[in-house]
């Protein structure tokens, strides 16, 4: 006769198992002794082992109590059964390694290759995290928009970004953000933007927009889009 910690170690399991096959059904629980302590048998020992090895193959405890005394057949049908569960349920942790894999990959989870190299060469250029993530999003809402004015659109702001003049202008302008909208460099800066637009032609601004609501949600409807700076710099370059 056995006690459960005894029988927990023969099988190596625990007494926490045991219990809760007990309460499952599948274990058939022992009398107590004299002294209130259940004692378990062999036959016991035998059933339990056959739990923990079909628990342990991957079947679901909801079937392994048809299990335990099938005939041949049907336990080798079960398992089979069991078996293709269980690839399907593989295959979609394979699916779900992948996705975490590419979520390791950051904003390339998101973007295109090419704008994912443009956020990356922005974080080197040291514009700050707020503009950076600012011009993510407004890429992902510009690829819905237009897949093919968006390849457009980040080839020319990369060849944008090489040229020191744009470069300075564009830094400065995140730096503007956090401005006052009194502070003396903001109609400096629109003059020296609005010159600068005005000596360089836009290719992408000729290009037409497939989704002209997702555009305008790119362009104004962003967390941070703007702010008291930037709307008075929008309105000294229009004046």
């Amino acid at each position: 006769m056995l006690t459960i910690g005894q029988l927990a170690d023969y099988a190596g399991v625990t007494t926490k198992a045991i219990r809760h096959y007990h309460e499952r059904g599948l274990l058939a629980e022992p009398d107590r002794d004299s002294a209130g302590y259940r004692r378990y048998t062999a036959e016991h020992a035998v059933k339990l082992v056959k739990i923990r090895t079909l628990a342990h193959a991957g079947v679901p405890l909801a079937r392994v109590k048809d299990l335990l005394d099938a005939d041949p057949d049907t336990l080798t049908a079960a398992i089979a059964e069991i078996d293709h569960d269980l690839q399907d349920r593989m295959a979609q942790l394979r699916r779900t390694r992948d996705q975490l894999a590419q979520l390791r990959g950051g904003d390339r989870l998101f973007v295109s290759a090419e704008v994912a190299d443009h956020l990356d060469d922005l974080r080197t250029f040291g514009v700050s995290e707020r503009q950076r993530l600012l011009e993510r999003d407004g890429w992902i809402l510009m690829h819905t928009a237009s897949p093919e004015d968006a390849l457009l659109w980040i080839t020319e702001k990369r060849e944008l970004m090489t040229d020191p003049e744009f470069r300075a202008l564009y830094l400065e302008y995140d730096a503007a953000y956090d401005w006052s909208p009194d502070d003396p460099r903001l109609p400096a800066l629109a003059d020296r933007t609005r010159k600068w637009f005005t000596d360089h032609h836009s290719r992408s601004e000729t290009g037409p927009v497939d989704n002209p609501t997702i555009a305008r949600l790119a362009a104004q409807s962003q967390p941070g889009a703007s702010s008291p700076a930037w709307d008075r710099l929008a309105r000294l370059m229009n004046g």
